[in-house]
């Protein structure tokens, strides 16, 4: 996959609109267009990296202390006890940090614990430009604070 194909690498460079938290030098955080709760962001590298075990452990490290720090912002702005951080590759083919306010003990999950032969999947909804306006604008507020 080239640079021009990937749609991370478009919105770490700018070509592709996000609503952006939080930029590095070397990282960039933005929130997730199908969030699984309001405040889900995507940490993703500017560098090309196809999976999370291909990154350098420097930027590993860094993508995960950026997600502390917006995980004690997600818990300061919607009250919740717990975020969650994954690693995932899944959907698209450069690596990527979710960090996801909990609301529910089942906001991240796995097949082993859905006792349903057959499970069906939707993608969340999409908030409205005003509503990630406003969690990105509250998020960078509080990451600046900090």
């Amino acid at each position: 996959m080239s640079r021009s194909d990937c749609i991370f690498c478009r919105i770490a460079s700018g070509d592709i609109p996000a609503a952006i938290v939080a930029e590095e030098d070397d990282l960039v955080a933005f929130l997730d267009i199908n969030p699984i709760r309001t405040g889900h962001v995507q940490i993703v590298p500017r560098a090309h990296h196809p999976y999370f075990d291909d990154l350098p452990p420097e930027t590993a490290g860094r993508i995960i202390m950026l997600g502390q720090r917006i995980a004690r912002a997600q818990k300061q702005i919607w009250q919740v006890q717990r975020v969650g951080f994954m690693f995932t590759g899944t959907d698209i083919s450069h690596a990527h940090a979710h960090v996801v306010p909990l609301v529910r003990f089942d906001d991240l999950t796995s097949r082993r614990y859905i006792a349903e032969e057959v499970v069906t999947y939707r993608h969340p909804p999409r908030p409205s430009g005003e509503e990630m306006a406003e969690a990105a604008e509250r998020l960078r507020s509080s990451l600046a604070d900090r």
